[in-house]
C-alpha cells in the first residue's frame, strides 16, 4: 500500500510524492483523505526551518495535523467502522520519512484511537477542529479573554467560544486591514486606537516575541497574559511594570482529547459556527504553489488541499 503526499525534503522545499505506508495493525485504520489543511503557525516553522529541536525533528517529512476523510479498511480491535468520516490530527505510517505531523497525505494509515468520528456536515470544515480545539483549550485553563492578540482563525476561534461564555464580549487586536473584517458578536480594533489598560486576561495568538512589554503595560492589576500561539524566538519582558502589575502568565500548550470533542460536539450542534474561515482552496496536486500562497499572501487565512483525486 502507497499514498501520495507532501513532503519537505528540506525547508523551503515542498514536493508531493509518492511513498510507502506501513502495514495496518488489528487496532489500525486506513482513512482515504478528502481535505487537510495548512498551518501557519507550526507547519510555516517547519518549511522556514525555524522550529526549534525538539525529540523526533528532523527532514525529510510529512507535515500536517487537521485532515479529514473516510475510513475504507478498520482493524478488529480499531473501536471504529468502516465507512466513518473521521478527523485525523496526522499520522506516523511513512517508513524512513518522518510524520511531523503527518496528515499532508491521500491515504494515512493511523490507530483507530487516534481518529475521531465527525459528522459528514461538516464537510472541510472539519478540517478546523485541531485549531478549535487549541483556542478551547486555551480557554478551559483560566479565565475567557477580553482581549485577544490577532484576528487569524486561531484569534477568531477564541473570540467565538468567549462569545459563546457569555458575559462581555472580548476585543481583538489587528494590526491588518484585510483580516480586521468577519466579527460577529465582538469588536475588531486596530491597536493604536485602544487606550485600555485594564484587561483581565489577555489571549496573545499572534506568535510575536516582541509583543510581551506592550501586552503587559494593558493588564489590570493581578491580570493574565495567555501564550496561546507558538514562538519559535526567546520570549522575555522588563520585569518592574510586571511586578507592578503583579503580573501573570500562562501558557497553553496542545489541545487534548477532551476539548476536540467538545468542539466537535458544539461545532456539530450549531453552537460553535466554522464558517467564513477557509478562504482558499487548492488541488493537492499543486501542493507547492498552496504552501506559498498559505504563508505569503495576507488574505489567506486557511488554505486547504483537496486529494480526492490524488489516491
Amino acid at each position: 500500500m502507497d499514498t501520495m503526499a507532501v513532503v519537505l525534503k528540506e525547508p523551503e522545499h515542498v514536493s508531493l510524492r509518492r511513498l510507502p505506508l506501513s502495514p495496518p495493525g488489528a487496532a489500525d485504520v486506513v482513512v482515504d483523505i478528502a481535505f487537510s489543511g495548512i498551518s501557519t503557525g507550526t507547519e510555516r516553522l517547519l518549511w522556514s526551518g525555524k522550529m526549534p529541536p525538539f525529540p523526533g525533528m528532523g527532514y525529510p517529512l510529512v507535515p500536517g495535523y487537521e485532515s479529514v476523510g473516510r475510513v475504507t479498511q478498520a482493524g478488529p480491535v480499531s473501536g471504529v467502522r468502516e465507512g466513518a468520516q473521521v478527523f485525523v490530527p496526522g499520522a506516523r505510517c511513512f517508513g524512513d520519512v518522518r510524520g511531523l505531523f503527518g496528515g499532508a497525505a491521500a491515504r494515512l494509515v493511523v490507530a483507530g484511537s487516534r481518529v475521531l468520528p465527525i459528522g459528514d456536515g461538516l464537510g472541510e470544515r472539519g478540517v478546523l477542529l485541531a485549531l478549535a480545539a487549541t483556542a478551547r483549550h486555551a480557554i478551559a485553563g483560566g479565565a475567557k479573554p477580553d482581549l485577544i492578540v490577532g484576528h487569524g482563525v486561531l484569534g477568531r476561534l477564541l473570540a467565538r467560544l468567549a462569545v459563546l461564555d457569555g458575559g462581555e464580549p472580548p476585543v481583538v487586536w489587528e494590526r491588518n486591514a484585510d483580516r480586521a473584517p468577519g466579527a460577529t458578536g465582538y469588536t475588531v480594533i486596530d491597536p493604536t486606537q485602544d487606550t485600555r489598560r485594564d484587561y483581565r486576561a489577555i489571549y496573545d495568538v499572534s506568535g510575536d516575541a516582541g509583543l510581551l512589554d506592550t501586552l503587559v503595560g494593558r493588564l489590570a492589576p493581578g491580570g493574565e497574559i495567555v501564550l496561546a500561539g507558538f514562538y519559535s524566538e526567546r520570549l522575555s519582558f522588563s520585569f518592574p511594570p510586571a511586578f507592578m502589575r503583579e503580573a501573570r502568565m500562562r501558557i497553553a500548550a496542545q489541545w487534548q482529547d477532551a476539548d476536540l470533542v467538545t468542539v466537535r460536539d458544539l461545532a456539530q450542534g450549531g453552537q460553535l459556527s466554522l464558517d467564513g474561515l477557509i478562504t482558499h482552496r487548492q488541488d493537492a496536486m499543486l501542493a507547492p504553489d498552496a504552501y506559498r500562497t498559505a504563508f505569503s499572501d495576507p488574505t489567506c487565512l486557511k488554505m486547504i488541499l483537496d486529494w480526492r483525486i490524488c489516491a
